[in-house]
């Protein structure tokens, strides 16, 4: 097996697992959703969209009652509980390891779809498996892998939710460390003037809420309303964990991390005082980050993901509906870095069974001028002529978690040959 080196073995034994469903490795962080795990998870990327957190005014709006922020439904983690028959649970087996152990992951892309609203108080069922393993050359350390995971989400009362699609960059971290390709990134520290800018930026900011977005009113070209996100610290990502858990790898304290430890060491290093720590630490800890190739702490690629996704929903109102989001990953987003959402609408139709829908071109910009996330999104918004929004439904008409799940893997397939 291979230990911190990506061997065309490794690869070999990783593709081996493409389209065998499996147990995630991590439970989820919610079992039955309710409110409070709808409000937590808004908090947690600086959202306070009623629409998600105050059930009186959720009432009144389109939907009835409150319902989940896209960003609920999917992550790492986050809801679900596994889904396999006694045949695939019997193949678990197959499964145990990681063929390029001590290999660093970084999140590195992300595409997701939504097919219905959750409301509160439903089990959740998911579907997890290995849809593609392509090896892809990278200039921060050497010999890359892209290795992409498909989720499919349905409640325990039959309604399919949606399905994502996440990629984990496999790097060897050695490699990283030797090329140092980052080491000339610098962050300035912010004068009090750069502070007010951005005070006055997340001043301006509000939802669109319940002033409706009409499809007519739309025009290819059209800005998507910015947003601010940071100067990143620490505190935005204990924030975070609060609201999303700590992810795939169950990174949990003391005599739970012990239990951890003994199920994944190789994810486990000593830290300066010689006390076994998580590689997770990369975040929070400048010594560790470097460890990993970088000059300091970094954010998670979720993170942003979930930012675009505020940006969409904020822009588009709570009549409208969130279809789709890809999105790329490309520089890393430092303690101390901003990160300005913006967009703009790049096209208008109907889409499928006659859907009013709008196209949109994202990004993530920080102070450096560098677009550090790039991202398209598809919106489906109410209109005068078409009446209101219709959720898209899973693909191929799909009825049982099992169908829409396979199509979701049969349409990764197609799209990349």
């Amino acid at each position: 097996m291979a230990t911190g080196t990506i061997t065309d073995e490794g690869v070999g034994r990783l593709r081996a697992r493409i389209g065998i469903p499996q147990v995630y490795p991590a439970r989820p962080h919610y079992r039955r959703p309710g409110e409070d795990a709808f409000r937590h998870v808004a908090w947690s990327y600086g959202d306070d969209n009623p629409l998600w957190s105050d059930p009186a005014y959720a009432a009144g709006t389109r939907w009835k009652g409150p319902i989940a922020p896209p960003a609920l439904v999917g992550g790492d983690g986050l809801i679900g509980e596994d889904a396999l028959n006694d045949a695939e649970m019997a193949r678990q087996e197959e499964l145990r390891g990681d063929p390029l152990r001590g290999v660093h992951a970084f999140y590195a892309a992300s595409e997701r779809e939504w097919w219905a609203p959750l409301t509160p108080g439903h089990d959740i069922l998911r579907r997890t498996a290995l849809v593609g393993v392509v090896d892809r050359p990278s200039e921060f350390g050497g010999r890359g892998v892209q290795e992409w995971t498909a989720q499919a989400f349905q409640t325990g009362s039959g309604t399919l939710l949606g399905a994502q699609y996440r990629m984990m960059y496999r790097t060897e971290r050695r490699k990283a460390r030797e090329r140092k390709k980052y080491d000339g990134v610098v962050i300035e520290p912010w004068d009090e003037e750069g502070i007010a800018a951005i005070d006055a930026a997340y001043a301006a900011e509000a939802p669109r809420g319940a002033d409706p977005r009409w499809w007519e009113d739309v025009q290819a070209g059209d800005p998507v309303d910015p947003l601010v996100k940071g100067p990143l610290t620490v505190t935005d990502m204990v924030c975070w964990h609060v609201g999303m858990g700590m992810g795939m790898y169950n990174v949990a304290p003391l005599r739970l991390a012990h239990r951890n430890r003994q199920r994944v060491p190789r994810f486990y290093h000593r830290d300066e005082l010689g006390v076994p720590d998580a590689m997770q630490r990369v975040h929070w800890d400048p010594a560790f980050a470097r460890r990993s190739g970088n000059p300091t702490t970094f954010d998670y690629g979720r993170m942003r993901e979930t930012w675009l996704i505020h940006a969409c929903t904020d822009w588009m109102g709570d009549d409208a509906w969130l279809w789709r989001l890809r999105v790329e990953f490309r520089r890393f987003n430092y303690v101390g870095d901003v990160q300005w959402v913006e967009g703009e609408v790049t096209r208008r139709y109907l889409a499928e069974g006659g859907r009013p829908a709008v196209d949109l071109e994202l990004r993530t910009r920080n102070q450096r001028g560098e677009v550090t996330s790039p991202a398209t999104a598809t919106v489906l918004l109410p209109s005068r002529e078409h009446g209101p929004v219709r959720p898209p439904g899973p693909p191929r008409g799909a009825t049982i978690l099992e169908a829409a799940f396979d199509a979701t893997i049969d349409r990764f397939a197609l799209e990349r040959g």
